[in-house]
This record gives structure tokens, C-alpha cells and sequence, in this order.
């Protein structure tokens, strides 16, 4: 593809590129603080150098990459700083958000969430000693859904963006540090219970104080501290 097509197919490209791109990230095929060349971005991915090219300018504006003067492209490193920063900025996020949602949230939604979480808190209970991928890929799937769940409800596309972008973040400090695991399910699904327990009595106060809770204890395990 030459430039001129890349000019053509233009907001289109540039998403295809930005997608591919976190799928790879996401699925560590790249890995944190790993050094990378337009031209491996461009085997990676499978676009061409005129995609790669546009690309790079958001990835170093989202603090995916960064460019390291005679070195190349850094992916983002999980240090101490992206942490905190990343936990920081949920907080502020999801403490606003959660008390929104709970004062306004159907109960419907609720009733899903709180469905959601005890099929499979009941799935690992009974298979506590085998719990299979399948089953924490699951629950993985629930736990990212409760927070985008409460994000999503505010309909700010500004917000809605800027937490998408942290949320890659989170989930390279997650993989690195506390990806959800057998051990972990059941002590993050009770977490995420006592959240949905403080929405359902529709004060916020006690929503945002659990979430707060809950989010420090995920900076605590992303930091080795439990």
C-alpha cells in the first residue's frame, strides 16, 4: 500500500492500525519496555510504513511508546510511576462515575452485573481445585465489564476515550503483575460483589467508598504489597 492509498482510506487505516497494534500488545506478541522498529511494526501488524507512520504519532501521544533518541521505539515500561499514575487516574475516574451510576443505574443493570459475578464465583466454588482458562478468561471478561459498565454509563465520549487508553495501561501492568489468575478470582469477585452490593442501596457515599477499596487493593497487588 503506497502513500496515496493511505491518504485515500484515511480515519479507517489509521483505526485498523491502532487495533492491530493493542491486539498485539494486549496479547504480548510485544511486551513492555521492549524496543521495536517502523518495520517490525509493520510485520506485526501487517500495514504498510505510510499506516505505521501515522500511527506512531498517536501511540507516543497516549504513552504507549516513546521514542528513546538513538535507541528506536519503546513500548510503554511497567515501572513504579506507570502504576500510580495509572491507579491514580482510575480512581478519579471511577470514584465520580460510580456515584452517577448508582444514583441512576437501572436495576435491571444491576441484576446483570450481580448475576454476571455469582455464576462465576459459583463455577469457581465447584471447581475450586481445577479451575480451567476458560473459566478465568470469564472472569476476566466480568471484572473489565463491571468498570467499562460504570464508565460507559456517563455517555462522555471524552471520558469514555481517555479511560480506554488507561485501561491499556492497567491491563500491561495486570499482565506483568497481576493478571487474574486461579488464586485470584475469587478474592476479586468478592471485591467486585461488595461494589455492586453498595450500588444496589443506591447511597453513593458507600458506592464510591468500595470502589475505592477495591481499586487500592488492585494498586496494592499490581505493586507486590498482597
Amino acid at each position: 500500500m503506497d502513500e496515496a492509498t493511505a491518504g485515500r482510506d484515511g480515519p479507517n487505516l489509521r483505526e485498523k492500525a491502532y487495533d492491530r497494534f493493542t491486539h498485539h500488545l494486549l496479547a504480548r506478541d510485544i511486551r513492555p519496555g521492549q524496543f521495536v522498529s517502523q518495520r517490525q511494526l509493520m510485520e506485526l501488524t501487517g500495514l504498510s510504513l505510510a499506516a505505521i507512520r501515522e500511527l506512531v504519532p498517536r501511540l507516543e501521544s497516549e504513552g504507549l511508546i516513546r521514542t528513546v533518541p538513538q535507541r528506536g521505539m519503546q513500548i510503554a515500561h511497567v515501572d513504579l510511576n506507570l502504576i500510580r499514575d495509572a491507579f491514580q487516574f482510575r480512581l478519579f475516574m471511577e470514584r465520580e462515575a460510580v456515584a452517577i451510576f448508582t444514583a441512576e443505574a437501572s436495576d435491571a443493570a444491576l441484576a446483570r452485573l450481580r448475576q454476571d459475578h455469582e455464576s462465576i464465583v459459583a463455577e469457581a466454588a465447584v471447581h475450586e481445585e481445577s479451575i480451567t482458562p476458560d473459566l478465568v478468561a470469564r472472569a476476566q471478561a466480568v471484572d473489565w465489564d463491571l468498570h467499562w459498565t460504570i464508565i460507559a454509563f456517563l455517555g462522555n465520549a471524552i471520558i469514555a476515550d481517555a479511560y480506554r487508553v488507561n485501561s491499556i495501561k492497567v491491563r500491561l501492568i495486570r499482565q506483568e503483575q497481576t493478571l487474574l489468575s486461579e488464586a485470584l478470582i475469587m478474592p476479586v469477585m468478592r471485591e467486585h460483589l461488595a461494589v455492586i452490593e453498595a450500588i444496589e442501596t443506591r447511597d453513593p457515599a458507600k458506592a464510591v467508598a468500595a470502589i475505592d477499596a477495591h481499586i487500592n487493593s488492585a494498586k496494592s497487588r499490581a505493586l507486590g504489597l498482597r
